[in-house]
């Protein structure tokens, strides 16, 4: 999955990509990136239900 990298400046590729909720409930993936291995996370649409 993509996500944005602060450092970077570059939307990049995570590895390790987990999925979880924020402290508000909403879904999110969490992950490192490949360059720099800081973490990098993507919020996710929520489940229509």
């Amino acid at each position: 999955m993509e996500a944005y990298c602060v450092k970077c400046k570059a939307k990049v590729e995570m590895k390790g990509g987990v999925e979880s909720l924020n402290a508000k409930g909403r879904r999110m993936m969490k992950g490192n990136c490949p360059d720099c291995n800081t973490v990098v996370c993507r919020i996710l649409p929520s489940k229509k239900e």
